[in-house]
């Protein structure tokens, strides 16, 4: 063994000073030897723990199996059993120039979505094929899948050389074509090395005397010709939001928003933002949980680190915004996104459902507006069709009930993968490529200048909420006309107000008549729409429950009613059949309502309301 990957070298990992660490990924199809070098790197590092390679060979041997490299990984009974990887495996290494921490991912394709799982964390891979085999239909696939990934340094090897006579032509063969395909896929190969795991050719230097017309690189030297990625502290800050608390020890109002720093690092004095919300503000305290008083305050937080922290002034501020800092960069805001997605379900992926999309800390419908194309892994040939079927990978256009913060695949990975769910099964992973404009983005737009520039009251929402004894909402009931929700509209708001809470009725005739009469002789919809929701706005900034109707505004228009009035929430509660985004549907009642079925839509309508939090029973 070369001096350069001595045993020094490798029990630092467990043993010396903090070095440098990076995640790799191995993979490739079924059987083409990915835990054979796993183990082999193991063993020819002297990183396995003391006496391992010894016990696995004597159970082997008690066994009367053949001992295989492999053996040294697979830790699954099952796996044993069945010659295959399951699960993503985790194990360390370590050269002269870093330590390594190595996934091994599964190859065969009724795993792919633990493969997806293991790859999503590595920096580079070492993607491995069988000589004997050539390229497979999977080797493609998992090809495919790292350049979905956004992983780009990526080095192939060619395993169990010694079954093809270690023959030159048959390495030069493979290499043309997988090249080729991954040229294909925007992905360039730093190398291709001819090995042998089983005996253990080109693993560390000097073992590739089989192979005297090969002059490159030893998988050891290789992987240390990986470059490891900037520091995830050093790139620009992306904190998810994954709650908002109100406990502190200074017993006053402060809210400590909570959540895991994805990249960059957050720290007290600086001023965020909030996107979608586009709220920003100064950090006044980063939060911790411990017990004892001597420790000193905490500052800032990194990436990888899970904290909380107070603002300087007190936001409305939800579970999925994404925190930047203001006037560096941040991320895209849409409901509308091209994305390449692996479909893993049983069922295919259908144009026009809707599945559950979970980014970040963000749970979502997102329906399938586009399925641009599909792709077959084996041909690289694509098809546009209304379906996408098991271990496929398609583009698609998503689109989601309202606006969320993301990334793309090439700023931010953390926030730029995504999963979509399908029921109660994870059934696809995938990419954001592009933010798509949507019809909303000029409101968007709009909104931000408007929050950017908004005076603020002494008197938070909080307090008013306390004075008031309930938080704001917009209760938007629609329906055809005639049905009777005008009636139930005014006994809404009657009931609320005789309950002591804060209630108006907001018609949206009485807006026209007033704020929008310069619009009379020349309806603009989007424009009475957009006066009407900054109207609803300035009631529910003030602590009010809004209660609205108006047979003018349609479904289209709701998105725009919601974009405006954000963040406070939009209850959409429908009179006649059901309707698509409805909270809650009310049977006709036509234009003379009988006091009974007047009392059981309120009713209906005021547990609606407690259940959401927004008032008390």
């Amino acid at each position: 063994m070369s001096a350069a990957y001595d045993t020094a070298a490798a029990t630092s990992v467990a043993h010396g000073p903090a070095r440098e660490q990076m995640n790799i990924v191995i993979v490739g199809h079924v059987d083409h030897g990915k835990s054979t070098l796993v183990g082999r790197l193991l063993a020819d590092t002297d990183s396995l723990p003391t006496g391992k390679l010894e016990a696995v060979k004597a159970i082997c041997q008690r066994q009367g199996k053949l001992f295989e490299y492999a053996f040294l990984l697979d830790a699954l009974e099952a796996e044993r059993d069945q010659g295959i990887t399951i699960d993503s495996a985790r194990c360390f290494f370590g050269t002269a120039r870093r330590d390594y921490i190595v996934i091994d991912a599964p190859g065969h394709i009724e795993f792919l979505k633990n493969m997806i799982s293991g790859a999503a964390r590595a920096e580079a891979a070492l993607l491995i094929i069988d000589a004997h085999e050539g390229v497979r239909e999977n080797s493609r696939r998992h090809g495919y899948v790292l350049g979905l990934l956004g992983i780009r340094q990526v080095t192939v090897l060619v395993n169990k050389m010694d079954l093809v006579g270690y023959r030159q032509e048959v390495f030069e063969a493979i290499e043309r074509e997988y090249r080729a395909f991954l040229g294909e896929v925007g992905i360039e190969p730093m190398r291709f090395i001819p090995i042998s795991a089983r005996e253990g050719d080109m693993i560390v230097p000097g073992q590739g005397r089989a192979m005297p017309w090969y002059r490159g690189p030893s998988v050891l030297e290789a992987v240390d010709r990986f470059e490891k990625a900037p520091s995830l502290r050093e790139a620009p800050l992306r904190l998810p939001v994954q709650d908002v608390y109100k406990w502190n020890e200074a017993g006053d109002e402060r809210r400590i928003v909570a959540g895991r720093v994805e990249t960059g690092r957050i720290a007290v004095g600086d001023r965020v933002l909030f996107s979608p919300s586009m709220k920003s503000a100064v950090v006044h305290s980063i939060e911790r949980f411990s017990t004892r008083d001597d420790l000193p305050a905490e500052v800032d937080a990194v990436a990888g680190e899970s904290t909380g922290f107070t603002l300087d002034e007190q936001l409305f501020v939800r579970r999925g915004e994404i925190v930047s800092h203001l006037g560096g960069s941040q991320p895209a805001v849409s409901s509308r996104l091209r994305a390449n997605v692996v479909w893993l379900g049983r069922e295919p992926l259908r144009l026009g459902r809707s599945y559950k999309l979970k980014l970040t800390t963000v749970e979502m419908q997102a329906r399938v507006a586009e399925i641009r194309k599909v792709l077959d892994a084996s041909t690289l040939d694509t098809e546009v069709r209304a379906e996408v079927r098991r271990h496929e990978v398609a583009e698609l256009v998503l689109e989601l009930r309202r606006a969320i913060a993301f990334d793309t695949i090439d700023k931010h990975s953390a926030t730029a993968r995504f999963v979509l769910v399908d029921g109660y099964d994870v059934a696809g992973g995938g990419i954001i490529l592009e933010a798509l404009s949507d019809q909303l983005e000029r409101h968007r737009d709009e909104q931000r200048v408007r929050e950017f520039e908004w005076i603020p009251s002494l008197v938070g929402p909080e307090e008013r909420a306390a004075r008031l004894g309930h938080k704001t909402a917009l209760v938007l009931l629609t329906g055809e006309a005639q049905v009777g929700k005008a009636a139930i509209a005014k006994a809404l708001e009657k009931v609320l107000f005789d309950r002591g809470l804060g209630a108006y009725l907001l018609d949206g005739k009485n807006v026209f008549l007033g704020v929008e009469a310069d619009l009379v002789g020349r309806p603009d919809r989007i424009e009475i729409t957009r006066r009407y929701a900054e109207v609803a706005y300035l009631m529910l900034d003030a602590g009010h429950l809004v209660v609205s109707t108006s047979n003018t505004f349609g479904l289209a228009d709701h998105g725009i009613i919601r974009t405006l009035v954000h963040p406070h929430p939009v209850v959409h509660v429908h009179v006649g059949a059901e309707a698509t985004g409805a909270e809650l549907t009310l049977p006709e009642c036509g234009l003379s309502p009988s006091a009974e079925a007047l009392a059981q839509a309120v009713q209906a309508i005021e547990a609606l309301l407690a259940e959401r939090g927004l008032t008390r029973e």
